[in-house]
């Protein structure tokens, strides 16, 4: 008697009809980017059994024609349109990027193959691929905007084309260049490059050369990449010159008598050494009262540059001058900068003033703000007036020496009340006549530059609540303040855990916190420490911007700021100097709308100003590190990436990283959570602030990077 053969099939998911549709639409509907085969469909809904498949099917086809799903190649996909967002593409590596847009707490990845060629900075429409979580994911469908079609680089040549590859570090693709669009460039040539045309997936963006700048590896050839790179004027258009020009070097009386007359009160600036522009000028007088007045006197450029004229919007474009490693990029042309404007001893010079009554502890009986005229009888450099205070003889050492007894009352009340006492650690270059780096030496900041700094402070925040409290409703007369919003609670307690790697203590109290940090920088002064954690304490604070929104300055602990002391080389203290006058005079509010997109910009060019310095700054400091000693040198672990540790060296305050690839001794992984690099099998942790010895591997001029290794 033969058996009956036993079924294999599984009974699988029961078949219901009824929501088998409501089923298939969630799963289309709820993945608009994807078309599914319906193999694929019977997988994902479990459906099993001949019939029950050939069910599906049908109702697939039926549901087609009613247009409720759409086929593709056999594939069935949701005929509902995907939402699209908009955002701004973050091109971190060469197979990855982010796109920041507004309503995701977490950027979402977008693989290089669903760029579409958008580059970092761009703006793009783009659709998610799953659903918004933890984890998002995207591709791009539009470039609505390129942030830019021009990039620099070194261009290498072969007998039929060549290739720029671009110094933006953000930039993943080489560009092709055909031989007859090379402008005549040789080989290992600094160029300007013009993106062309994208020809396809898979190839290399093809551009042609737009200017040659020089030979790879020489100064000016490097310095004008950088000008380049991020967009920065070579010169003034000649019009701007030739209006500059125009404008008469002699004041007449009748401009003289609209003003206050300070020249016969002693009246100084106190400037760096190589300084062309004074733009703030200090007097001091004894009051019969006891009091003592002191001036704070700024170059009155509203005066020559009147607001809408040529020179005007030249100025408001750049917003701010640029100081690159070995010139100036100035906001104003030279004749007004260093020659109508600048209050150079000797010579009567036109002044917006602030001018305060001060008693024995510096506190301010009666203020004043308005324009006038100076004498400045000397010019000092920050040296010279340092050799003042501490010798206490020189020229004007009575007022020097008050003026700083002053100042130094200023300031500790301005701590007091909780502002934060950052001391970062700048650097500037001994370059010789071609521009090369001889050496590497470390501002400091003494006396003086704290004197010059705490009247600045002093009328930059007066000028800034005189205008606040010029009536009860604020929305009246609109203002340009700077702002710096309190810092971020996760940041800080972030930077907490590192400081204990230190053997420091951060305690953060919902009042407490600029208390803690001034104990903290108290504590680091002097230790190799130091930079690193100054660095990464400003990193957890907030940008400071400008805005006409009347909220204070969490640094600086002022409920009110603004920035009216260098209107020579900053745009917004130009407005502000309008805005005073405007409000003194009575005038009627401004609009608000107007200026909060000036203030943008200015924010904008601020921003952009600082990270051409930071590149000229490291672009030195890989040029020296090229030419230095080959030996070991200490150094503190600075950053840590799932890419490579960041070490800064004592010795010279320059940057470089230790490549994961080249920590041969273990296989490290990154813990992103405590900012660390753990060995697999030595447990051996590298995290950040580790003091390390490193010697340099590799310096690369074009990305302006420094390779090291462990010694």
């Amino acid at each position: 008697m033969t058996k009956r053969k036993k079924t294999t099939e599984k009974p699988g998911k029961r078949f219901n009809e009824n929501n088998l549709k409501e089923q298939i639409l969630n799963l289309l509907n709820g993945n608009v980017s994807k078309a599914y085969s319906v193999r694929q469909l019977t997988k994902r809904l479990q459906i099993r059994g001949k019939q029950h498949k050939d069910q599906m099917l049908e109702l697939l086809f039926e549901m087609e024609e009613k247009n409720e799903v759409s086929v593709i190649r056999n594939k069935f996909k949701s005929t509902r349109k995907p939402h699209l967002f908009t955002g701004t593409v973050d091109f971190v590596n060469p197979r990855t990027a982010f796109i920041i847009s507004d309503g995701f707490t977490k950027d979402p990845k977008v693989k290089i193959d669903d760029l579409k060629y958008a580059l970092n900075g761009d703006t793009v429409e783009f659709i998610l691929l799953n659903k918004p979580g933890r984890n998002p994911r995207a591709r791009v469908e539009r470039i609505i905007k390129r942030k830019r079609n021009t990039f620099v680089g070194r261009i290498e040549m072969s007998s039929t084309y060549a290739f720029v590859i671009a110094d933006n570090k953000r930039m993943h693709y080489d560009i092709f260049v055909k031989n007859n669009d090379t402008q005549g460039a040789s080989h290992n040539d600094k160029v300007i490059v013009e993106i062309t045309e994208w020809p396809g997936w898979d190839k290399n963006p093809e551009g042609k050369v737009i200017r040659i700048l020089g030979k790879a590896g020489e100064n000016d050839a490097e310095i004008h990449s950088i000008m380049a790179e991020f967009g920065l004027p070579w010169d003034f258009p000649e019009k701007v010159e030739s209006e500059a020009r125009k404008i008469p070097e002699n004041i007449p009386a009748t401009e003289i008598r609209k003003r206050k007359d300070y020249r016969k009160t002693s009246t100084f600036t106190i400037d760096p050494v190589d300084a062309k522009d004074f733009d703030d000028a200090l007097s001091f007088k004894k009051l019969k009262n006891g009091h003592l007045e002191v001036g704070v006197h700024i170059a009155d450029v509203t005066h020559y540059v009147k607001q809408g004229d040529i020179l005007d919007r030249e100025a408001f474009e750049r917003a701010t001058s640029i100081y690159l490693v070995d010139r100036t990029v100035p906001m104003l042309p030279e004749r007004l900068s260093n020659g109508l404007c600048s209050l150079r001893p000797d010579e009567d010079k036109l002044t917006f003033s602030a001018v305060f009554e001060l008693d024995e502890n510096a506190g301010i009986v009666k203020e004043w703000f308005g324009r006038t005229i100076i004498h400045s009888n000397r010019r000092f450099t920050y040296e010279e007036a340092q050799s003042v205070i501490e010798n206490r003889e020189g020229d004007f050492k009575e007022e020097i020496i008050i003026l700083n007894d002053l100042a130094r009352k200023l300031r500790k009340e301005r701590f007091a009340k909780g502002a934060i006492n950052f001391e970062t650690t700048e650097v500037k270059f001994n370059l010789d006549d071609r521009g090369k780096p001889l050496g590497i030496i470390p501002k400091v900041r003494k006396d003086a530059h704290k004197m010059i700094e705490e009247f600045m402070l002093l009328a930059n925040k007066r000028v800034a609540n005189f205008v606040y409290h010029l009536e009860k409703s604020r929305d009246k007369f609109p203002f340009v303040y700077r702002i710096h919003d309190n810092p971020d609670p996760e940041k800080l307690n972030t930077f907490s855990v590192f400081a204990r790697k230190f053997g420091h203590q951060l305690h953060i109290h919902e009042n407490g916190v600029s208390t803690s940090l001034n104990r903290l920088m108290d504590e680091i002064e002097g230790k190799p420490e130091q930079n690193v954690l100054e660095t990464l304490a400003i990193r957890t604070m907030a940008k400071a911007k400008y805005t006409t929104e009347a909220k204070g300055h969490f640094g600086l602990a002022f409920d009110h700021y603004s920035h009216f002391t260098s209107p020579i080389r900053r745009y917004p203290d130009v407005m502000v100097h309008r805005l005073l006058q405007h409000y003194l005079l009575k005038g009627k509010p401004i609009n608000r709308d107007e200026y909060e997109e000036k203030c943008e910009h200015a924010s904008e060019m601020e921003k952009r100003a600082a990270d051409a310095e930071r590149a000229s700054i490291k672009y030195k400091q890989v040029e020296f590190m090229q030419n230095a000693e080959d030996k070991d040198y200490d150094g503190i672990v600075s950053g840590v990436t799932e890419w490579g540790i960041y070490v800064e060296i004592v010795e010279t305050k320059c940057e470089g990283m230790v490549k994961i690839a080249d920590l041969i001794d273990d296989f490290y992984e990154y813990d992103e959570k405590n900012f660390c690099v753990v060995g697999v099998r030595n447990k051996r942790t590298i995290t950040l602030g580790d003091n390390v010895k490193v010697k340099v591997k590799d310096t690369d001029i074009d990305r302006r990077t420094i390779d090291l290794l462990f010694v």
